[in-house]
């Protein structure tokens, strides 16, 4: 398994009136872990789309366990844990300072070929890398 770690802090302007982490900014919290975590495997969206690979998201589940607050600092442990074919998925866990779990949640995404805007497969140099840890 690949597991990365980011830590987020919350900002006020991302809460609700209850004070709570307003639900539809942990999408964006997810992207920021994942973008770490294909960083730490050592690619980026950037070099990607550059190659002409595109990676659009097509599902997004969470499950909500407790809420999170104001200036609360979440870390967010993102995991990849079988090897992507046409599609990869990413695994969150995010805790509060206190440990706690504040969800779980995964994103689904699939490699796009630029040009044809047709699926395609993962590239193969990050398929061995993921191979080589994921083993």
């Amino acid at each position: 398994m690949h597991v990365t770690e980011t830590i987020l802090r919350v900002r006020y302007a991302e809460t609700d009136r209850m004070g709570y982490v307003y639900y539809g900014n942990y999408a964006t919290y997810f992207e920021v872990a994942r973008v770490d975590c294909m960083k730490a495997l050592g690619f980026s969206y950037r070099e990607l789309e550059d190659q002409g690979i595109l990676m659009p998201v097509v599902s997004y589940n969470i499950k909500y366990l407790k809420p999170a607050f104001y200036d609360d600092a979440l870390t967010i442990r993102t995991s990849i844990q079988e090897l992507p074919e046409a599609r990869i998925t990413f695994h969150y866990e995010t805790f509060n300072e206190k440990g706690e779990k504040v969800n779980i949640a995964e994103t689904t995404l699939f490699f796009l070929n630029k040009e044809t805007n047709r699926p395609t497969r993962a590239p193969e140099e990050m398929v061995d890398r993921l191979r080589d840890v994921l083993s």
